[in-house]
């Protein structure tokens, strides 16, 4: 699936249209995605971003499309987001595998957490990847150039120790 079916799902949807007519400026600046490899946490999230009235709304598309109104932090003004609508997930996992062998990981994947944002007028896949054996991998994708440009890898234990050292 692509980022397309996904827009076209809520573009469907007579709430997000009457949003869309009650919002005219309203742009699409982040998504959530949730790829769940064990089992069926397979989430989907599309906000958009008002700036007549410095709101922003999320649109759950999971089982039924939900309208949520989302919390904005101090005045921040979210980027829209360009959005290649091409972009497949299955091409963003196998980006993602192809970076995992280049690393040499032998761990199972779990769960892909993919944040869509847009940086320095280019859009991201923010991605947290957890991996069996409490690992963590974080990645930064540039979604025009399709490549990796940020990989971290952590381990549960890693992160006990950053909140026991705050304590």
């Amino acid at each position: 699936m692509n980022i397309q079916f996904y827009l076209e799902k809520l573009q469907g949807f007579a709430e997000f249209r009457k949003f869309i007519k009650k919002n005219p400026s309203a742009y699409l600046c982040s998504g959530f995605f949730s790829i769940d490899k064990e089992g069926k946490d397979n989430q989907q999230h599309l906000d958009y971003y008002v700036p007549d009235s410095k709101k922003m709304f999320s649109f759950q598309l999971e089982d039924e499309i939900k309208l949520i109104p989302a919390q904005i932090f101090d005045g921040y003004v979210p980027s829209k987001l360009l959005v290649n609508n091409d972009v497949d997930f299955d091409d963003i996992e196998k980006l993602i595998m192809e970076k995992i062998k280049q690393e040499n990981i032998q761990n199972k994947l779990q769960k892909i957490l993919l944040s869509l944002q847009n940086k320095d007028d280019s859009d991201f896949f923010i991605s947290t990847i957890f991996i069996s054996g409490f690992g963590m991998l974080k990645l930064n994708i540039d979604i025009s150039k399709m490549e990796v440009v940020l990989f971290e890898k952590k381990s549960f234990f890693d992160i006990m120790k950053i909140f026991k050292r705050d304590e």
